[in-house]
């Protein structure tokens, strides 16, 4: 009792220093009876302290009820830290409330106290997200206004969404499913939202990598019964037929069956097509290339290749592309063009090793089909040895896969007697005629 005595006093007469400063300032804010609401802030503030040096523990709470009620009531512009305090707070007395009726009263209360406070002091987007989330945590069967709250603070705040925000958004929508509110297509709509501002805040805030990777785990493991390529498909597809040239819902369908691995349906192939007539882009071409490649359309594969090599600012990309390019060619057996091809990744990545390997394996490829006789059915093997021997001095990633193809080629170089035939010795120079069209240096395999 003497304490709060002591309390009151101090609230008094820190309300009195200030009152007849602030009064003629902003009556607005303090209303009418600022001495009263200065003192029963000072007041409620003293006690909340203590329950928070307590780290909430302590029954401090109980006092600080009547003061920040009054202020609460009494000048609502006062102070943010009224709201901040009395989320905490009301929060506290829905957790010790036994009685159903007025635990609910509180849970009205908590709801209002948002916003009020969006009210006075903005904040809209954030404040409606934590409205959201405590709404579907302490009535749950008030789902579908949860969903209709989260819905627009999850519009409203953008890549600054809250993890929990995005966690509780997708539940209510999933209880909205299952209620039969919404279709199932709006549910994937909002998972690639999420996914998108996820993607963002991983990328953007390394310091919380871990809690966003715990948020992305938690929203997937709601995702997967609805994740299967034939819900996915079946939903888009007939979203797609009804506006196939929609540029947005182009780059949705795409996103979408992307991501959860539904790449080899006819939806996935004619949306990318459409979407790359519509904003031709690197990415949308190279994605076209590698669908050709697995209908094992080459043409066309190395087509939209070419068109993403040509789009693609990224040199790293660019080198990427032409890599591809080299296969697809390698792959018809088109050596020359293929080797061009990897003179173009070198041409960005200069100690890129894989375009010095791929190159020996068309060397190797071309021996006996270069030469007509026991030596020039052999030399292209001198050429394919000099490449992997560059690629590992380039690139110590390929070293140990270009040591054993050294190893295996040497073997098929030419005896010694053979070159001896042809009038040749180690260490010569011998200039490699057919498509290979290089200089290389004579060896023998004994």
């Amino acid at each position: 009792m003497k304490k709060y005595l002591l309390l009151m006093l101090l609230g008094l007469f820190v309300g009195l220093l200030i009152s007849k400063s602030t009064i003629a300032q902003d009556e607005s804010r303090f209303g009418k009876d600022s001495v009263t609401c200065i003192t029963n802030n000072s007041l409620y503030y003293e006690f909340y302290k203590q329950w928070k040096q307590s780290n909430y523990k302590n029954d401090a709470w109980k006092d600080v009820i009547s003061p920040w009620t009054w202020v609460f009531k009494n000048c609502p512009r006062s102070y943010k830290n009224i709201y901040i305090h009395g989320e905490r707070l009301i929060k506290e007395i829905i957790k010790a409330e036994t009685d159903k009726v007025k635990k609910d009263k509180y849970v009205d209360t908590l709801m209002m106290l948002f916003d009020q406070r969006i009210k006075y002091f903005g904040q809209e987007g954030y404040v409606l997200g934590k409205k959201g989330v405590d709404l579907y945590k302490y009535r749950p069967t008030d789902f579908e206004k949860s969903y209709e709250i989260l819905k627009k603070a999850v519009s409203l705040t953008g890549n600054k969404t809250l993890g929990p925000v995005l966690i509780y958004y997708f539940r209510s929508a999933e209880k909205m499913v299952k209620a039969g509110k919404i279709e199932k297509a709006v549910l994937v709509d909002i998972y690639d939202t999420e996914s998108d501002i996820i993607d963002y805040n991983l990328k953007n805030n390394p310091k919380k990598a871990a809690n966003w990777e715990v948020i992305r785990g938690n929203i997937e493991l709601s995702f997967e019964p609805y994740a299967t390529c034939e819900d996915l498909i079946g939903i888009y597809s007939v979203k797609f037929n009804e506006t196939p040239n929609d540029v947005e819902l182009l780059k949705k369908i795409t996103r979408i069956l992307d991501k959860k691995n539904c790449t080899d349906s006819d939806l996935f192939f004619h949306a990318t097509e459409n979407l790359h007539k519509a904003e031709p882009s690197a990415g949308s071409a190279e994605l076209m290339g590698k669908m050709y490649v697995k209908k094992e359309n080459w043409a066309k594969a190395l087509e939209y290749f070419k068109q993403a090599a040509d789009l693609q600012e990224d040199p790293n990309r660019k080198a990427d592309l032409y890599y591809l390019m080299a296969i697809v060619n390698f792959q018809q057996k088109k050596y020359s063009q293929a080797r061009s091809n990897c003179y173009d990744v070198l041409k960005y990545r200069p100690k890129e090793g894989k375009a010095y390997m791929l190159i020996g394996d068309m060397y190797a490829a071309s021996a006996k089909i270069c030469g007509n006789n026991d030596l020039t059915n052999k030399v292209a093997y001198w050429a394919a040895v000099d490449k992997y021997i560059k690629a590992k001095n380039v690139d110590q990633s390929v070293a140990a896969d270009a040591r054993k193809k050294i190893n295996l080629y040497s073997q098929y170089f030419p005896a010694t007697e053979t070159i001896f035939f042809y009038d040749l010795k180690k260490g010569d120079k011998y200039k490699i005629e057919c498509w290979i069209n290089e200089t290389t240096t004579v060896r023998t395999s004994d």
